[in-house]
């Protein structure tokens, strides 16, 4: 019988190449799903199913699948590794009850594994870290070990021991007792676990302190708890293109990560964190479910959007196939189909007890796709609106009448994804323009901005807007001090939702982020105002504001580790002054050198293909987003305006009244 209340919702996560895939599909086959492991470099796994995945043996999208490992069925996603899909793992992140973070007895930790743990942390889930790739040339767990403790955490506790003769990667061991009753001492079987747990346990402290040896019982106990409070972390080895340690470290998912919560009579609550066209069924939108249950036929109401649809087919995972249930319950994942207006991230039902979204993807270029067939242009507008559909960050901009298509992309091989799926999914042959560096703006000093809005009539709208700048990475912040008397709260609503649309384009083309907007003056007239006016004067008025303030050029910042042979680090150096990056003192041994510091995208867009070249393919640069920075006062980059500029207030009132067109 299914251990149903002890379910897992697992979720793998890694840097690109690691073996995530490759665990995965030994796990199918240990599990009985498969009848053999498929391979990536053969194309034949399970959870890559895409054309571009199999012919490039890389994953860009969360795939789930489903096993039965000792009586408990285990709901698994194996997400994307590389940092171009950082989208799909952060939205995988937020459902996840558990992980399992593989690291690979190589390379170590790398900076998108050091991303996916900051967000795990962040979340306080659960995780098991998987030391893989132990039977590879240059393999070194106690490396990936020392790396480990300095870099994510000291609490990270080896469960198991490997076995190696002569560089040859044999097995593993258990350390870790499940009956600790039948152990003949008090004697913990994982050395060094009693000096943890008295880190962050008050109780053992006080055993350690006063040599008062605790039972084995209570030992495992109090470890278990912290791993489920995400404060100590097993450690597993393996060699999973060898099925070596897979169904050991499928014992530890079931020992050592929490089932999901079970609520009871609670609310339906659960948020949707993944959109999907079948073929044959439609549209299909992806949910976790945290409270209550959904039935065929039920109607939801999504409060993000504050709608109600009706739910037309649940299907669950059953191994690798979807199975209809009817049903999706408290702590499950499922399909729903009829969803024609919820969108990936929408809460349905009650948003307490969904988890917030990690922020780890951030597009930090824009690109104008073309289509080489210009007949197939209006097909190429409803593709790229669905590919929207499903990943939100690409943020499709559409200009009607230029006929333009702009999307957002994290990276080159976003673009190669993109051009694959449009030719394979719609038929559609496209090219796109070089990407180029997404810049903002910032106000330069405080201001004012003002704006009557009083002709033609019948119009009357008065704003006066106070505009300050703000730290770097504070967004935006609104506030209003005018009483209600003087300008009704639903005008008043009305100018807040215009606020983020007003800032979208700045005096230089580019969004105005890092500022507080507080609206200190407003005015309606009895006969005179329409909620519409507001939509015309408040980009008036916040772009006035702008003109007088000045606004300041911000660039995208990356943070980076280049390690290279030492007789390169001088040229290293060179190249790292010239893109205008700051870094620390850089630090060599074993005839290696490591620079970490900030590098401008702008400037460095090209380096990794230099870097290759300059050094045989034996410099290694990771890279994550770190944020904007004002640039250089010599750096200048605009953005053609799309439409009436507010500044010319006569030409953009006729326009937005359709009196003329942009």
């Amino acid at each position: 019988m299914l251990n149903e209340p002890n379910r897992r919702n697992i979720g793998i996560f890694a840097h690109v190449d690691a073996g995530k895939t490759t665990t995965t599909e030994h796990m199918l086959f240990e599990s009985g799903v498969v009848r053999s492991p498929g391979r990536v470099d053969d194309g034949t796994t399970a959870t890559d199913s895409l054309d571009i995945e199999k012919e490039r043996g890389i994953s860009v999208q969360a795939s789930m699948t489903s096993l039965i490992w000792k009586n408990t069925i285990i709901d698994l996603i194996d997400t994307p590794g590389h940092i171009d899909f950082s989208s799909e793992v952060e939205r995988t992140l937020r459902i996840m009850d558990g992980a399992i973070l593989i690291l690979s007895a190589v390379e170590g930790i790398q900076s998108q594994s050091e991303a996916i743990w900051h967000a795990l942390r962040s979340l306080r889930i659960p995780t098991i870290i998987y030391i893989n790739k132990l039977d590879r040339i240059g393999a070194s767990a106690s490396a990936v070990m020392e790396q480990i403790r300095s870099t994510l955490s000291p609490f990270a506790c080896e469960i198991q021991t490997y076995q190696i003769h002569e560089d040859s990667f044999l097995g593993i061991d258990c350390l870790w007792n499940p009956n600790p009753d039948s152990l003949p001492d008090c004697t913990p079987s994982i050395p060094g676990l009693v000096e943890m747990l008295a880190e962050l346990d008050e109780e053992v402290m006080e055993a350690y302190i006063h040599e008062n040896p605790l039972s084995p019982r209570v030992l495992n106990e109090v470890f278990l708890q912290h791993v489920h409070q995400g404060k100590m972390f097993p450690v597993c080895y393996g060699a999973s293109g060898k099925g070596i340690g897979v169904t050991e470290l499928l014992d530890a998912v079931i020992e050592f990560l929490p089932p999901p919560a079970q609520p009871a009579d609670s609310p339906v609550s659960g948020v949707v964190f993944k959109i999907e066209r079948d073929r044959t069924m439609g549209r299909a939108a992806y949910v976790r479910m945290y409270g209550g249950s959904l039935y065929n036929r039920d109607s939801i109401h999504n409060s993000t959007r504050e709608l109600e649809e009706k739910v037309t087919q649940i299907r669950r995972m059953d191994g690798k196939k979807w199975a209809d249930t009817g049903a999706v319950h408290a702590g499950q994942i499922a399909t729903l189909y009829g969803l024609s207006d919820t969108h990936v991230g929408d809460i349905i039902g009650s948003p307490e007890g969904v988890p917030p979204l990690p922020q780890m993807a951030t597009p930090l270029l824009t690109v104008q796709v073309h289509g080489k067939d210009p007949a197939q242009y209006p097909d190429l507008v409803a593709a790229l609106q669905e590919l929207t559909d499903e990943e939100p960050l690409l943020d499709l901009q559409w200009l009607p009448e230029e006929r333009e298509l702009h999307l957002k992309v994290m990276g080159t091989i976003q673009l190669e994804i993109l051009s694959s799926l449009l030719m394979s999914r719609f038929g559609l042959d496209v090219m796109f323009d070089p990407p180029s560096v997404i810049y903002k703006e910032t106000p330069r000093v405080s201001g004012e901005g003002y704006i009557a809005y009083t002709m033609p009539k019948p119009c009357w709208a008065v704003l006066r807007f106070r505009i300050e700048p703000l730290p770097r990475g504070s967004g935006l912040i609104y506030t209003s001090t005018v009483r209600t008397d003087h300008l009704l709260l639903r005008y008043q609503n009305e100018v807040q939702r215009r606020i983020p649309e007003a800032l979208s384009q700045g005096l230089l083309g580019w969004e105005v982020t890092d500022l507080r907007i507080t609206l200190v003056e407003g005015e309606h007239h009895v006969w005179h105002t329409h909620p519409l006016d507001f939509v015309v004067a408040t980009p008036m008025g916040i772009m006035d504001g702008l003109a007088r303030t000045g606004t300041t050029l911000l660039e995208p910042l990356l943070q980076f580790r280049l390690t290279i042979p030492e007789e390169y680090g001088g040229k290293a150096l060179s190249d790292l002054v010239h893109m205008r990056a700051t870094f620390e003192a850089p630090v060599i041994g074993s005839g290696r050198c490591i620079i970490e510091g900030l590098m401008p995208l702008a400037t460095s867009m090209d380096y990794p293909v230099k870097l290759r070249s300059e050094t045989g393919g034996r410099g290694v640069l990771t890279t994550s987003f770190a944020g904007y920075q004002d640039c250089p006062v010599e750096v200048t980059h605009t953005r053609k305006r799309r439409g009436i500029s507010p500044l010319d207030q006569s030409k953009y009132i006729l326009s937005v009244r359709n009196a003329i067109t942009s």
